[in-house]
């Protein structure tokens, strides 16, 4: 079957031609395209048994896979102000939590 080689980013493609012209160094098949459908990054239409998408999906999928750098949250170089406890403040809340909670058992159990 003969596909233009221009096409609408909505035009409805077999999973194995979607995945030959949005990836034409042929790194992505038609069953990666599933695998990611059944991750919930991609949008199928299943017409009469096939599968198809459009390339207007792929490339929203690729959005929603794109690797994004995210900022280091540890280490003493990412401390703004000093905490002379670290840790601390955490805690008590937990303990805080358990105390009221122990209260609470202890009111309705009646002891």
């Amino acid at each position: 079957m003969s596909v233009p080689e221009r096409l609408g980013d909505d035009v409805p493609l077999r999973l194995d031609i979607a995945a030959a012209r949005a990836f034409p160094d042929g790194s992505m098949t038609a069953s990666g395209l599933r695998r990611e459908y059944k991750r919930g990054r991609l949008v199928i239409e299943r017409v009469a048994g096939k599968d198809y998408t459009t390339l207007r999906a792929i490339r929203e999928m690729r959005e929603q896979c794109r690797s994004v750098v995210r900022e280091r949250v540890y280490g003493f170089s990412q401390q703004t102000e000093p905490n002379p406890l670290p840790g601390s403040s955490e805690t008590a809340r937990s303990s805080d939590a358990l105390v009221a909670a122990q209260m609470k058992l202890k009111r309705l159990s009646g002891y």
